[in-house]
């Protein structure tokens, strides 16, 4: 029989309550940084994957080979995405890890504008997408407890 932590937000039969979202654990103004950084986070990671996706449709391929290599960069990087350094992780890396595999991420995304011919959004997208990583990395490491 397992005698752990029991948290109480678990259901009564034992079942695990999911996760809160990381905004709950503040207050006031910084919970409104908090949320807002999170929406964030999930536009810049939605563009990423629209990004790949646009990059493997305009490959010089036929339009049959194109689709499945877009729909699969596309699962393919959101299952690394999720499996790495999603809050949903099962595995939590270490903060600075976290940061740098999500740079490694958006670089890809910031090549993709670049050669696309939109230097100026490819640097807007990375400056906007690495602060965000970057704002999430600082809550977590510094995150209240309740």
């Amino acid at each position: 029989m397992h005698h752990g932590h029991v948290n109480e937000r678990d259901g009564p039969g034992g079942e695990k309550a999911p996760p809160e979202p990381e905004w709950a654990r503040f207050t006031g103004g910084a919970r409104l940084l908090v949320m807002g950084n999170a929406f964030v986070a999930f536009a810049v990671e939605l563009v990423l994957l629209g990004l790949v996706g646009r990059w493997a449709l305009s490959l010089d391929l036929a339009l049959w080979w194109r689709l499945p290599i877009a729909v699969g960069t596309i699962l393919l990087l959101a299952a690394a995405w999720g499996v790495s350094v999603s809050p949903k992780a099962r595995v939590r890396l270490p903060v600075p890890v976290t940061v740098a595999v999500k740079g490694v991420f958006f670089a890809l995304g910031t090549a993709v504008l670049w050669e696309a011919g939109s230097p100026v959004a490819a640097i807007v997208f990375f400056a906007l997408a690495l602060s965000s990583a970057v704002f999430a990395a600082v809550v977590r490491a510094n995150a209240p407890i309740r």
